[in-house]
């Protein structure tokens, strides 16, 4: 599971966001506890974004706001990702 999980970062780092869902809803479905809210987080910001990559702003958007909400309740921290840093760029993307 961990080897996915890394797998979706370095998609996403490299803009194929679709895969970086597909990546990281494999972890996501094997989930449990706190973790899962955090992890659906990260799924629906990927897909969020390969929206906007093909022009689909309005399912970008609603899609964001789920993330958004999914993010909110996270620990700072998690997995030695940023939360709210990413939280901060989401918004940032919100804005745009």
């Amino acid at each position: 599971m961990q080897d996915r999980f890394t797998d979706g970062f370095q998609f996403f780092n490299n803009g194929r966001f679709f895969d970086a869902h597909e990546a990281w809803e494999d972890v996501w479905r094997e989930s449990t506890g706190p973790e899962r809210r955090w992890l659906q987080g990260l799924v629906q910001m990927a897909v969020a974004l390969h929206h906007e990559s093909v022009g689909n702003r309005l399912g970008a958007s609603s899609v964001l706001a789920r993330a958004v909400t999914n993010l909110a309740g996270c620990p700072a921290a998690v997995r030695g990702i940023y939360v709210r840093q990413i939280q901060a760029d989401l918004d940032n993307v919100r804005k745009q």
